[in-house]
């Protein structure tokens, strides 16, 4: 698609901010108008449509792509998707180490054990680790929490850790990162800490380098959705 709108704008409306593409509202792909809650946020997307030129290329506006899916899919299927974030807590990455080779068991000790000792803190819900693939059976109490806990975002906080847990296979790291407690670069680290030990090993090729960089986007799209947002990241 080529740009053929001249300006684009900001501005705040009756339930939030709206952005404008030559005075007309900015629709989502299911034409609703897309109407955020604060007005920074609005004017990070809006800044990613005045630098479309001369084509749109939607893969350049992660934030217009959170929010559209905050208003068109988060919003018609919020308990789906509450409940697809909370079940990681079950099978949570950080909760499955390595017993060899003692280098990688060590840096998923000295990486992850952190991260669940905060969250057993900051949220009174601890999570069990193995060594192995076995599956664990986590606390009841513990899933019930961090269910409460996701079931108590909004739909654009929502939909941000919904990217974030899905990207790092983690509902740990993505909370971490949600809180504070992790920058968008610490996030990817942990999230990636077995395939960066493979990659120091074995080197990586260019296919793998390309999937690293684009999750590495959108974990840095998640964080700068959230940081918009205001109000959530506090360490």
């Amino acid at each position: 698609m080529k740009r053929v709108y001249k300006s684009v704008d900001f501005r705040q409306v009756e339930d939030g901010w709206g952005i404008a593409l030559d005075g007309k509202p900015l629709r989502t792909p299911a034409k609703r108008e897309l109407r955020v809650p604060t007005g920074p946020l609005a004017a990070a997307i809006a800044a990613e449509w005045d630098a479309q030129d001369p084509d749109i290329r939607p893969e350049t506006m992660p934030l217009t792509r959170l929010a559209a899916t905050a208003i068109d899919r988060t919003a018609e299927r919020r308990p789906d998707i509450a409940a697809e974030v909370a079940n990681y807590a079950g099978t949570d990455l950080v909760c499955y180490r390595a017993d060899q080779p003692a280098a990688l068991a060590a840096r998923q000790e000295a990486l992850w054990q952190p991260l669940i000792d905060w969250a057993a803190g900051r949220y009174d819900a601890g999570l069990a680790v193995t060594a192995g693939i076995v599956p664990l059976t986590q606390s009841p109490a513990s899933l019930r929490t961090y269910a409460n806990v996701v079931a108590a975002l909004d739909d654009f906080r929502l939909t941000a850790l919904h990217a974030a847990t899905a990207t790092c296979g983690s509902l740990v790291i993505a909370l971490a990162l949600y809180e504070g407690r992790l920058d968008a670069e610490a996030a990817f680290a942990a999230s990636q800490l077995d395939e960066t030990f493979q990659i120091e090993g074995w080197g990586e090729d260019a296919e793998a380098a390309a999937r690293r960089a684009l999750l590495a986007a959108d974990i840095v799209a998640a964080a700068r959705f959230l940081d918009l947002l205001g109000g959530s990241r506090q360490n």
